[in-house]
C-alpha cells in the first residue's frame, strides 16, 4: 500500500498544483460557457499517465519481484488512482469554493472525464507492463 500512497500523493499534489496554474493562466475565465478546452487542459493528462506508469512499474520491479500479472497491475493502478483522485478532488472542491465563477463552465464534467481517462490509462499501462500471462 505504501507504493500506492506514494505515487497517489504525487499525482494528487501535481494535479492540485496544475489546477492552480490553470487558474492563474485564466483558462476557466476565458472559456466560460462555450465548452472550449485550452491547450493547457490537454497537457494535464500527462500527470496521471506518468504517475500511473511509474507507480505500476515500481510495483512490478521493486515490490513484486519483477513479475506482474495484468490484474495485479490493474489493482495497484486503482489504488494509486483512488489516493490521487481523493487529493485532486479535494483541491478541486477548494478551488470551486475559492472561485465560484468556475461553476459557469462544465468544470465538474471535466473532473469526471479525468476519472475515465485515468481508468483507460490504468488498463493500457497494466497491459503494457505485465510480464506474467496467467490470466489474460
Amino acid at each position: 500500500m505504501g507504493n500506492a500512497i506514494k505515487f497517489g500523493l504525487i499525482i494528487g499534489i501535481l494535479s492540485g498544483i496544475w489546477i492552480l496554474i490553470l487558474h492563474l493562466a485564466g483558462v476557466y475565465e476565458t472559456s466560460q460557457g462555450n465548452g472550449n478546452f485550452a491547450l493547457l487542459e490537454y497537457a494535464s493528462i500527462l500527470i496521471p499517465f506518468i504517475g500511473l506508469f511509474f507507480g505500476i512499474k515500481n510495483f512490478r520491479d521493486n515490490i513484486n519481484g519483477g513479475k506482474m500479472e495484468f490484474f495485479e497491475g490493474l489493482f495497484e493502478g486503482f489504488k494509486i488512482m483512488i489516493v490521487g483522485g481523493v487529493i485532486a478532488a479535494f483541491c478541486a472542491v477548494v478551488y470551486v469554493q475559492y472561485s465560484p465563477s468556475v461553476l459557469n463552465t462544465d468544470y465538474m464534467g471535466r473532473i469526471g472525464g479525468a476519472g475515465i481517462v485515468g481508468i483507460l490509462f490504468n488498463l493500457a499501462i497494466s497491459i503494457s507492463l505485465m510480464n506474467k500471462q496467467k490470466y489474460l
